[in-house]
C-alpha cells in the first residue's frame, strides 16, 4: 500500500492511506501506526514527515503496519526533518517577540537555495500600534515576495462561548493565507512565540494544536510544539507546524554564493567589476551601485553582510 507519513513521534510513524481516495474518496481518510523496517538503518536512511512511503499492514483491526520502501524525495530539509514539501511558510511577528529579519533573510536564502516556493506571515498586527510592520512588507513585496498581514486569535480564549463578543477579535488574513496554501505541502517556520500553531487553528477554526506563551521577561516565545506533524486542510493540500527554534542553519549555501539567493541581488551582480566580487568589501559592486540607486534595501544588504560573515567564519573554522 501507498501512503504518505503525517507525523513521527520517537521513530514510530503515522501514515495516511493515499491508496483509499480511488475507492473511499468520501470516507474519513485511514490513518496506520508504522515502524520502518530495519534495512533502513543500514542504508542509513530515516524516513521523515513528509515522506511518500510503502508499507505492509500487520494488523488491520488496530492500524498497524510496517514501513517497506521510501520513495525518491524531490525535496529534504534538515531542520525539521521533512521530505517533499512545496511552499515555505515563513511567520514573522510584528510585536511580541519582535520581528526577526535576519532570521527571515536567512529562510528566504534557504528557500531560493532549495527553490521552494514562499509565502512572508507578518502576524500579531493588531499589537503593532506603530504600524512598523507596513516597511516590511513593503521591503519584501518590493523584492516579489508573497506577504500576508495576519492576525489570529486564541482559539482557547473562545472556549464554550464564555467570552462576550466584544472580547473576541476578529481573525484577518487568514482567507488569504488559505488562499496561498492550496494545492501544497506547506511548512511553517519562524521563532518560537510567532504564533505558528495559532495560525493552524485559526486556519481550522479549532484548537488542533497547542498554542505558546510569551516570556514577560523578555518577550521571547515558549516552544510547544514538541514534534512535526502535517494537518490536511483539503485534497492535497497539507500544513506543517514544527518546533520553533531560534537559529537557523545553511551552511549549505557557500558564502562566495549567497548572493545568488537574495532574490532582488541576482541581476545586479553581473554589474560587479569582477567576477570574484564578495559584494562586501569591493568598491566597483553592481549590488552597491544598486544600494546607493535605492533599488535595494540598506538593511537588506546589512543583514546579507552578517549571514555572508556566519557562513565565512563557519568554512575557515572546517579548514582548520
Amino acid at each position: 500500500m501507498q501512503g504518505l507519513i503525517i507525523e513521527n513521534i520517537a521513530n514510530l510513524y503515522k501514515i495516511e492511506n493515499r491508496e483509499q481516495d480511488k475507492n473511499k474518496k468520501n470516507s474519513t481518510k485511514e490513518v496506520y501506526e508504522a515502524y520502518a523496517r530495519g534495512k533502513f538503518k543500514k542504508e542509513e536512511i530515516t524516513p521523515v514527515v513528509g515522506d511518500f512511503v510503502e508499507f505492509e499492514v500487520t494488523d488491520e483491526k488496530n492500524k498497524k503496519a510496517v514501513i517497506t520502501q521510501i520513495e525518491e524525495r524531490k525535496v529534504y530539509i534538515k531542520r525539521p526533518k521533512m521530505a517533499n514539501i512545496t511552499q515555505l511558510v515563513l511567520v514573522v511577528s510584528s510585536k511580541d517577540p519582535k520581528p526577526d529579519l535576519l532570521m527571515l533573510d536567512k529562510q528566504l536564502a534557504f528557500a531560493e537555495f532549495i527553490d521552494l516556493k514562499v509565502c512572508v506571515i507578518l502576524n500579531k498586527i493588531d499589537l503593532d500600534n506603530e504600524k512598523e510592520f507596513k516597511s516590511i512588507k513593503e521591503i519584501y513585496s518590493k523584492i516579489g515576495y508573497e506577504v500576508i498581514e495576519t492576525q489570529a486569535n486564541k482559539r482557547s480564549e473562545q472556549r464554550n462561548g464564555e467570552l462576550s463578543k466584544q472580547k473576541i477579535k476578529e481573525d484577518k488574513g487568514i482567507n488569504d493565507l488559505i488562499l496561498s496554501l492550496k494545492g501544497n505541502i506547506n511548512v511553517l517556520a519562524g521563532n518560537s512565540g510567532v504564533g505558528k500553531s495559532t495560525l493552524i487553528n485559526a486556519i481550522f477554526k479549532k484548537e488542533l494544536t497547542q498554542e505558546g506563551e510569551i516570556s514577560n521577561r523578555n518577550k521571547r516565545g515558549k516552544n510547544t510544539t514538541t514534534s512535526t506533524k502535517l494537518y490536511e486542510i483539503e485534497e492535497n493540500t497539507y500544513i506543517a507546524d514544527t518546533p520553533g527554534f531560534s537559529t537557523f542553519s545553511i551552511e549549505e549555501i557557500p558564502s562566495n554564493k549567497l548572493a545568488e539567493y537574495f532574490k532582488e541581488f541576482r541581476n545586479k551582480i553581473q554589474n560587479c567589476e569582477f567576477a570574484s566580487c564578495t559584494h562586501i568589501k569591493e568598491e566597483n559592486c553592481g549590488i552597491k551601485q544598486a544600494i546607493r540607486e535605492e533599488k535595494i534595501s540598506q538593511d537588506r544588504y546589512d543583514r546579507f553582510c552578517k549571514i555572508y560573515e556566519e557562513l565565512k567564519q563557519k568554512e575557515d573554522r572546517k579548514k582548520w
